[in-house]
C-alpha cells in the first residue's frame, strides 16, 4: 500500500507539474489593420510560436481602425491595442480616458499612401480640392492624423472622410464614392501594378511627421495595474517577434501565405514602405514635436505637461 501511495502521490506531482508548465496568462489584443506587416508581431509571433515560450496566449481581434481599437482598451474589453495613431491616444488620454502608451509601433508616415483610379484627372496635392473627397480609416487613427496635415502643412482642401480600413475604402473608389482612397502596404500593390490605380500622395509627404513615431501600442491602464507581470512578458515576446520577423524568411513565407501575396512582392514592399528601423518598439521618437502637433492638428487643446506625459508613457525597457 506504501509503494502505491508513494506512486500516486509521484503521479499527482508529475500532473501537477505539467499543468502548471502548461498555464499560459491570455491577453486580448485589438490591431487596427491586423493584415498590415508592421501589425503581425502578435500574429506571426503566436503562430511561431514567440508569445508562447513567454507563457502567453493572445486573443488577436482586428478593428476597422484605431478608433475602434482605443474604444476596445477603453472600455477594457481589449487589454492592449495596436496600430493607435499617438495624437488620437493624447487626446483621449486628456480628457481621462483609461489608457496609457506601452510602446512606439511605426515611426515615420512612408507607409501610408493615397491613390486614386488610374483614370482621375487627379496627379498631386496640388489637386486635392475642396469638391473632392478623401479617405482616412477612423478618427484618432494616424491616417486621420495625416489628412489633416496635408490640409494644414500642404494646401488640400478635399473633404475628409472616415472609410475604415482598406478593402472598404478601395471599393468606395472604384466605385466612385470617394475620389483618394487611403492604404498600407502590402494592400493595394497588386492594383497598383496592375495600372488600376495609382500614387497621389504619401503620408512622408507631410514635413512634420518625418521620423516622428505615430503609430503606438496601447494599453488599458487597469490592466497595466493587474496584469503587469503578463504585460511584460507580451513586450520582451513582442519585440523578440519583430526581429525574427526581420530575419527569418520562414515569416515573410507565413505572412505570404496568410494575406495571399507573392513573397517577392512583400519583401518589395518591406524595402520601400517598411523597413526594420519603422516598427522599433524602444523610443518614441519626437515626442515634442508629436504632441506640438497633436495641438496644431487640434487633436489637443494644449500641449501635455510633462508629468502628463510620464504617466502617459510606460514602455518598459527592452532586455539587454
Amino acid at each position: 500500500m506504501k509503494n502505491v501511495k508513494a506512486a500516486m502521490a509521484a503521479v499527482g506531482l508529475l500532473a501537477f507539474g505539467i499543468s502548471g508548465a502548461s498555464a499560459e496568462d491570455q491577453l486580448k489584443v485589438a490591431i487596427g489593420q491586423i493584415n498590415n506587416w508592421e501589425n503581425q508581431p502578435p500574429t506571426l509571433g503566436q503562430d511561431a510560436g514567440i508569445f508562447k515560450k513567454h507563457g502567453l496566449v493572445l486573443e488577436n481581434v482586428g478593428t476597422a481602425g484605431a478608433g475602434e481599437t482605443i474604444q476596445a482598451v477603453i472600455s477594457g474589453s481589449a487589454d492592449i491595442g495596436g496600430g493607435v495613431g499617438a495624437a488620437g491616444v493624447m487626446r483621449a488620454f486628456s480628457k481621462g480616458a483609461p489608457v496609457r502608451i506601452l510602446a512606439p509601433a511605426f515611426t515615420g508616415t512612408g507607409d501610408l499612401y493615397w491613390y486614386v483610379k488610374a483614370d482621375s484627372p487627379i496627379k498631386t496635392i496640388k489637386d486635392f480640392s475642396a469638391d473632392k473627397t478623401i479617405a482616412y480609416s477612423t478618427n484618432g487613427s494616424s491616417s486621420n492624423n495625416i489628412v489633416v496635415a496635408f490640409g494644414s502643412e500642404l494646401g488640400s482642401k478635399a473633404k475628409p472622410t472616415a472609410t475604415g480600413g482598406p478593402p472598404a475604402t478601395l471599393t468606395a473608389v472604384m466605385s466612385g464614392q470617394i475620389d483618394i482612397g487611403w492604404a498600407a502596404p502590402p494592400f493595394g500593390l497588386k492594383e497598383i501594378k496592375e495600372g488600376k490605380i495609382r500614387i497621389a500622395a504619401r503620408g512622408s509627404d507631410v514635413p512634420s511627421l518625418k521620423g516622428q513615431t505615430v503609430r503606438v501600442l496601447i494599453v488599458n491602464e487597469n490592466s497595466w495595474k493587474t496584469k503587469r507581470d503578463a504585460i511584460l512578458r507580451f513586450m520582451e515576446a513582442y519585440r523578440e517577434a519583430a526581429d525574427w520577423m526581420y530575419a527569418d524568411p520562414k515569416a515573410v513565407e507565413m505572412y505570404s501565405e496568410k494575406v495571399k501575396l507573392p513573397v517577392d512582392l512583400l519583401k518589395q514592399s518591406m524595402t520601400e514602405f517598411q523597413p526594420k528601423e519603422t516598427i522599433q518598439s524602444d523610443e518614441f521618437k519626437d515626442l515634442d514635436g508629436a504632441v506640438r502637433d497633436a495641438v496644431s492638428l487640434k487633436f489637443l487643446d494644449k500641449p501635455l505637461t510633462k508629468e502628463q506625459l510620464s504617466d502617459l508613457i510606460v514602455t518598459p525597457p527592452r532586455k539587454k
